[in-house]
This record gives C-alpha cells, structure tokens and sequence, in this order.
C-alpha cells in the first residue's frame, strides 16, 4: 500500500467554511501563516481512502478487494460529488445502504439526526460554515453545513464539503502519526469522535465573540446621552442566538441517541440470544458496544455541547434582560423629565395667582398706588419660589432631577 505525500500544513479548527468566508479569511501575501490548505485549493480528489492499523497509517492508491486483518477503513468523500463514494464503501463493507439514508447524505439543510440499522449506522451532525466576523456592530450570522458519518464494524465514511479544513487536517496528522509511529484511532468510533470534537470546538470558539456583542449591545440599549435606533440588528443577533440553541440541542439529541443506542448493545451483551445461530448472525452484523474509553470520550464531547448550549441560553436571557432594563431606564427617565416639570409648575402656580390678582381691572385694589408696592410684591414673589424650592429639595422631590445637577455628575464621572 503506497502513501500519498501531502503538505504538513498545521492543524486546523475550522470543519466547515463556506467559499465565501474563505476566500474572506485567506491572508494576503506577508500576513502571516495560512490556514491548512482545502480540496478544492489543492485540487485533490473528491473520495480518498485511508487505511488505519496498530501503528500505521496508509493513504491507499485503489480500493483493496478484502480488509486486512487489523485495523479500519476511513472513506473521505465530498458530498458535491454524489454518491462517488458509494461503489467503494459497499465494496468494502459488502453492505448495501438504504436510499433513504443516501438521500439524507445529500441533502445540505439536513438538521443534526441519527439512524441505524442491523449493519451500519448514520450520524448527521452539522459544523459552522464560516468564521464569525470581529465587528461587534454588525450581527454574528451563524451558517452550518452538515457532515454525514456512516459507521460501519471496521469502516467508517464521512461525507463532508470539499472545502473542509478540519478534515484534511486530520488526515494529514494522523499520516504522521503513522509515520512516527504515534497512537491513531483504534477504532472507528474514534476517529468520528476526534472529527465530531473539533466541529464542537468551533462552537465554543464562538462564545467569545457572541458575549463581546453582547456587551456592545448592552452599552448601546444603557447609553442615557443618545437613543437606541437599530432595534433589527437586536432582533438578528437575537435570533442567531436561538438559532445556535437549537442547533445545539439537534447536536445532543443526536449524540445521546447513538450513545445510548451503544451503551444498550454492552448492556445486552451477556444475554442469551433466544436461537443458538443469532449468536453467530449478531457477531457479523451488529456494531460492537462502547468500551469505556469511547464512553468517556462521548461524555467529553457531550458537555462540551451542552456548554455551548447553555451559553447560548445565558446570552438569550441577557438580550432580553438587557432590553427589558432599557425600557425600564427609559420610563425611568421620562418618570424625572416628568417629576422636573411638575415641581417647576408647582413653583410657578403661586406666582402666577399673585400676578393675575394684580392684573384685575378695578379701581382700587391693596399697594395698586403705593410706591414700594411692586418691590413688595416681587420679594413676596421670590419668597414663595424659594420656600417652595427649599420645601421640594427636603422632600427629595428635586433629587437628580436638574439639568445642573446632571452635567456636574457627568463631569465627575469624566468622559
């Protein structure tokens, strides 16, 4: 069996980015290291078959007509290429698959789902498609592609988009695993769940861009000097935030289904068979049961998603936490607006029953002739306001409710 040489380009984290993003996030000439290379920038073939034994690693030039005794088969196949894959996999496996699960496979807006049958089993799990941008103004779009496994007693299949990175990656270090003679996958479980990993990894590098958002947000919905306008933008980052619960939660029930389904297989496995030839049948088509190692692995991944989940979760309830204090701080200042008023009107109601009184047309009315009337008048005037004024201010009734005020404390504050 002869290797392939392939570029030692580092590992990635990226399992899905669509062409658009890519072509977005590849570097300019000088700025510095390029992400690991996808099929469609090095042109290589869309099916390529990878023999996995106890300290090897082989890239196989044709499809071998029987497995070897150890070790597993990994078919990688790009979904843009329809079922090019399907010929060598039931070659390999003698299995015929379902036409229903080959639908799911080509089917892009497929959710995160599990099947199984007596011979194979079927993992849709769906990866981000892009890397999230750093602008904290404009909503963080969260686009996905699904990634199908088929697994099989000794082959696994892993229908992906030809310009993954995480998956080319991967076979490129597991190669030089092989070459160095470096633990590889043991089974094909296993190196499901080292592809599964990755794609949760993303997620959870996601949390830190969203929560930056958030907090833009908040300053904005909070800010007292300017009004807050962008209520769509709002909106989309709060749907995007729904939409990656309820990828999250697709993901878990998926995995928790297969997990199950597995750990019922180690449960059943001291039982009897009820005839003495399903003992012989069961050995040669039902998938093995987790072992513990696997068992632990699966957990991992398993809180590592419902970490993802829950964040998204906190987000959600901070957006609405976050808009629900807006208007409560708008009401709020429209409730002192509307105190200031009143109190300005409650000082200027006195003084203005003092001036229509003197403004009646008789002929004769109280200091109307006298020369220190009007002077009398206004510092009774004056006296009025300022008890008034004094009266409020004691009652708290002024209490950051002035313009002066306001401006000192913005000064104290500094800009």
């Amino acid at each position: 069996m002869a290797r392939a040489a392939l570029s030692d380009a580092p590992v990635g984290t990226d399992p899905d980015d669509d062409a658009a993003a890519r072509r977005e996030a590849t570097p300019a000439a000088g700025a510095g290291p390029r992400e690991p290379a996808t099929d469609l920038e090095t042109g290589a073939p869309p099916l390529r078959v990878t023999w996995i034994a106890p300290g090897r690693c082989d890239a196989l030039d044709g499809v071998p007509d029987v497995l070897p005794e150890r070790g597993f088969a990994w078919v990688d196949a790009h979904y843009e290429h329809p079922r090019a894959w399907l010929p060598t996999v039931e070659r390999l496996t003698g299995t015929t698959l379902l036409e229903d699960h080959l639908s799911d496979a080509e089917n892009a807006t497929h959710p995160s789902y599990f099947d199984s049958t007596r011979d194979y089993e079927m993992i849709v799990f769906r990866g981000l498609a892009y890397r999230p941008e750093t602008n904290v103004e404009e909503p963080i779009r969260i686009r996905t592609r699904p990634t199908v496994f088929f697994l099989f007693p000794r082959c696994v299949v892993s229908v992906r988009p030809a310009d993954s990175r995480q998956v080319p990656a991967l076979r490129t270090r597991l190669l030089e695993a092989g070459r160095y003679k470096q633990r590889l996958p043991a089974r094909p479980e296993e190196l499901m769940l080292r592809i599964l990993n990755g794609m949760v990894d993303r997620y959870l590098d996601l949390r830190q861009p969203l929560t930056e958002q958030l907090e833009w947000w908040q300053r904005e919905l909070l800010d007292p000097r300017r009004p807050f306008r962008d209520w769509v933008s709002l909106l989309e980052s709060r749907r995007q935030l729904r939409k990656l619960e309820n990828l999250s939660e697709e993901q878990l029930d998926a995995l928790q289904e297969w997990r199950d389904e597995r750990l019922d297989r180690r449960g059943g496995a001291d039982e009897p068979p009820a005839e003495p030839g399903d003992a012989a049948e069961a050995a040669t088509t039902s998938m093995p049961p987790l072992n513990d190692a696997l068992e632990v692995r699966v957990n991992d991944l398993v809180e590592h998603i419902e970490r993802v989940l829950g964040h998204a979760r906190r987000l959600e309830t901070s957006v609405e936490s976050a808009v629900q204090l807006h208007f409560s701080a708008t009401a709020h200042r429209t409730n002192q607006i509307m105190r200031t008023l009143t109190v300005l009107t409650a000082v200027f109601m006195p003084l203005n029953l003092i001036t229509g009184i003197f403004g009646m047309n008789f002929d004769v009315l109280p200091g109307i002739h006298s020369p220190t009337g009007f002077w009398w008048t206004m510092a009774t005037m004056g006296v009025i306001a300022l008890g008034l004024v004094a009266f409020f201010r004691a009652r708290r009734y002024l209490e950051e409710t002035g313009l002066r005020g306001a401006a000192r404390r913005r000064r104290r504050r500094g800009p």
